[in-house]
């Protein structure tokens, strides 16, 4: 039941984002802590989303075919469901569950540092 409703809280999130009124840095910030594949998914949907900016200004197909991914993940997501296998799928070699939140204090700053330079 909390995966349920995670995802709708992440479908909304990505609509926010998509009708531009939070950044992709603020609704990262607000994914919650879930081993829930689609919403690991989702997030890094919406990581590959920021690292695209230059691209998506530059190419106007580019950043329409990419909208439209994030609203059909929205959509399924809002609804409560999970994402198809196959774009699960295309996520999971490159990345591993939702990056989580920054430590404060000197902790903190070296566990982001070891991470940084793959230790």
């Amino acid at each position: 039941m909390e995966d349920i409703k995670n995802r709708k809280f992440i479908g909304r999130l990505i609509y926010s984002v998509l009708a531009e009124r939070k950044s992709v840095r603020e609704a990262l910030l607000l994914f919650p802590d879930s081993s829930d594949k689609s919403i690991e998914c989702a997030y890094h949907a919406l990581v590959h989303l920021a690292a695209d900016e230059d691209l998506r200004y530059q190419d106007f197909e580019y950043r329409e075919e990419q909208n439209d991914y994030l609203e059909f993940i929205a959509q399924t997501l809002s609804a409560g469901k999970s994402l198809p296998r196959n774009i699960i799928a295309d996520y999971e070699p490159y990345y591993k569950g939702v990056s989580h939140k920054w430590q404060e204090g000197s902790k903190g700053f070296w566990k982001e540092f070891l991470r940084f330079i793959n230790l």
